[in-house]
């Protein structure tokens, strides 16, 4: 008992540094007209590619100046809520339709079933990736289009995932009980099913941020994202890559926010995870 104890408080000590990093992003992006020194999209042309540090007519730049003068802090900053707002908005529309279709499929069997995991098949057949990329190029690049595609291109984890617990509880005893007294089945769903899936649910949805994340920073580099102005990090570092040698801190920095932001996420995610399969011991 106090080993195992030692060992969960070492975890959580472990994890504490993550959490913080993820508080900060987040508090970041939310308040970032706020925190940002400068205006995102204003352009300095007699301060482009200037040096962390540099300083000319009352402005600091703190974390230097792209190709058009433009502040890094300030982007840094704004590119951070783009990158947590789309991948927020993807893991959260992927979620609801994939677990609403997961829990159709287990509850209503038969041709229903055959279709909705058949379609899921065929998604999941596809890299996520490729498969965004031909659908933003075909509908156009924007925030909405690279939220609503990212969506549809992951529920099939969650519906998996939601038609596996699903069927696991059927034939529980709280479950067959409530079918016995004449429930309803949404009623069954929404009292009994969900609240014993959440975790599951949860821990898929947390590994699944730090995904979203990834690919939305590379359909910006590649063009597909969100549109310039607007600050992105996968765009800076689309921007960053032709002045690696004269201007290294216009791809180091936004790569390395995206490095931590992904890393905290799927610390956290695998720390449910363990959380979740030792109470199942």
């Amino acid at each position: 008992m106090a080993s195992a104890l030692l060992a969960q408080a070492r975890a959580h000590r472990m994890l504490l540094p993550f959490l913080l990093i993820m508080l900060v992003l987040v508090l970041v992006a939310v308040f970032a007209p706020l925190i940002a020194p400068y205006d995102p999209a204003s352009q300095n042309l007699m301060a482009r590619l200037k040096a962390p540090g540099f300083e000319a007519r009352g402005k600091f730049y703190l974390l230097g100046t792209d190709e058009i003068g433009r502040d890094i802090l300030s982007r840094v900053i704004y590119g951070a809520r783009v990158s947590l707002l789309v991948a927020f908005s993807s893991v959260i529309l992927s979620g609801v339709v994939g677990t609403l279709l997961g829990v159709i499929a287990s509850t209503r069997r038969g041709w229903v079933e055959t279709l909705i995991m058949r379609a899921a098949d065929i998604v999941l057949s596809v890299p996520a990736l490729l498969l965004a990329i031909i659908s933003v190029a075909i509908i156009g690049p924007s925030l909405t289009n690279v939220v609503v595609v990212l969506a549809l291109t992951r529920w099939p984890r969650y519906a998996r995932v939601a038609y596996g617990q699903t069927l696991s509880l059927s034939n529980a005893a709280f479950v067959r009980l409530a079918q016995f007294s004449g429930v309803s089945r949404w009623r069954i769903i929404l009292r009994h099913i969900l609240p014993n899936i959440a975790g599951a649910l949860i821990v898929v949805a947390t590994l699944e941020f730090g995904l979203m994340v990834l690919f939305e920073a590379s359909l910006s580099f590649l063009g597909l994202g969100v549109q310039p102005p607007t600050a992105s990090w996968g765009s800076m570092l689309a921007v960053g890559k032709n002045y690696v040698a004269q201007a290294w801190w216009i791809a180091t920095i936004p790569g390395l926010c995206l490095f931590l932001l992904v890393l905290s996420v799927n610390v956290i995610g695998d720390h449910f995870r363990d959380r979740i399969e030792a109470g199942h011991r």
